[in-house]
């Protein structure tokens, strides 16, 4: 049986962007919640087809890379886009190689499929969009577009043929490398692009590219029961509250912040908050039970959303919630970075029926939302 040729992919990401109006490169700015950077690299590597992804980065660019996409290989570029691709090429090992510009943020995995599939019966291939504006020439004569289209990445390549193809170019500076292997007699594959591919070029590109990713609402709930005991001190929704009781838990025990945090973690399946702070850790006993919650939100973020709303329920026949509400309101917003008018606390009693009834602890129930950006298939 044949083995699956290696595939690598370059994600070109060396330029100063100075026309997107960023104070940083465009590849390092933030798109939808994240760094432009790592839509890309996060695609790329999702592929099941795609072995390594190396990024090729400008000269003091190493920090910005580490701190976009935490983890990522690169190689140091070069002066113009050609030397970077040519010092990306020097430094892996390959069959295939994918060469894509980190200006285009958002890579459908049926682009990668439809150029890695054209391989088989051609040196290279190109992601096309047909033309369906008129076009016209200087002169103003209309230049037929029935063969026209415009080209995107990634591009995909064998690659010793992209390889030889750099070595021998000695023209001017290629508008792309398919262009390089076709001057050497490379069969070049045009394949379906998509829109999703549009470059980011100047600042009202941002916002363009942000409308097309579209943007996923989830919502999830979370539930959590701590026992009142004498002793303790009793902290609810971030707040510390007079009673002649307190909850009993390894942390502050605050039910209110544990239940919005395994909501929060429920949105996007990331497990519940013994699974991030356990129980049996010391470090966490008695620990104040915002850093849970900001954890949560961080890891929203960190997936490109942000959490919008959240509801809370808490069940007790003491203390009172009622005078404790509004500081309660504010201390959740506070620590999810939202407006007041974006958390809901309620509170109810259980007809002095069960546990909270008889004034054994305190339950509490939250739902939260979250925006998260849409997927690419």
């Amino acid at each position: 049986m044949m083995s699956r040729p290696r595939t690598v992919a370059l994600i070109v990401a060396a330029g100063r962007g100075v026309r997107s109006g960023s104070d940083m490169p465009k590849q390092f700015a933030p798109l939808a919640g994240r760094p432009m950077i790592a839509w890309s690299h996060a695609a790329l590597s999702a592929h099941p087809e795609i072995d390594d992804v190396i990024v090729v980065i400008g000269a003091g660019q190493d920090a910005a890379l580490a701190a976009a996409v935490p983890g990522a290989s690169s190689i140091a570029g070069g002066a113009e886009r050609r030397d970077s691709v040519a010092a990306g090429l020097a430094g892996i090992d390959a069959d295939c190689v994918l060469v894509h510009d980190a200006a285009r943020p958002f890579i459908p995995a049926a682009v990668v499929d439809r150029l890695l599939a054209a391989l088989d019966d051609n040196e290279g291939a190109v992601p096309v969009i047909p033309v369906a504006d008129t076009i016209v020439n200087d002169a103003g004569d209309v230049v037929p577009r029935a063969t026209l289209n415009r080209v995107q990445t990634p591009q995909a390549f064998r690659f010793d043929a992209l390889v030889r193809a750099h070595r021998a170019w000695s023209g001017d500076a290629p508008t792309d490398d398919a262009q390089m292997v076709r001057a050497l007699g490379g069969s070049i594959a045009l394949v379906q692009g998509d829109t999703m591919l549009e470059k980011v070029t100047y600042p009202a590109d941002f916002a363009a590219a942000e409308a097309r990713i579209g943007w996923e609402t989830r919502s999830a709930s979370g539930f959590d029961v701590h026992r009142l005991e004498d002793g303790e001190e009793l902290w609810l929704g971030g707040v510390l509250i007079p009673h002649h009781q307190g909850l009993s838990g390894h942390s502050d025990a605050d039910v209110a912040l544990h239940a919005i945090t395994d909501a929060v973690l429920g949105t996007i399946a990331a497990g519940d908050i013994g699974t991030h702070f356990p129980p049996s850790d010391p470090q966490w006993k008695g620990a104040e039970s915002g850093q849970f919650l900001r954890h949560a939100a961080g890891l929203v973020v960190a997936r490109g959303g942000q959490v919008t709303f959240v509801d809370l329920t808490l069940m007790c026949e003491a203390p009172k919630i009622g005078p404790h509400r509004a500081a309660m309101q504010s201390r959740i917003a506070e620590l999810l970075g939202l407006s007041i008018d974006r958390v809901s606390v309620k509170a109810t009693t259980t007809e002095r029926l069960g546990f909270t009834g008889r004034g054994e602890g305190i339950a509490a129930q939250a739902i939260a939302t979250v925006r998260l950006p849409g997927t690419l298939s």
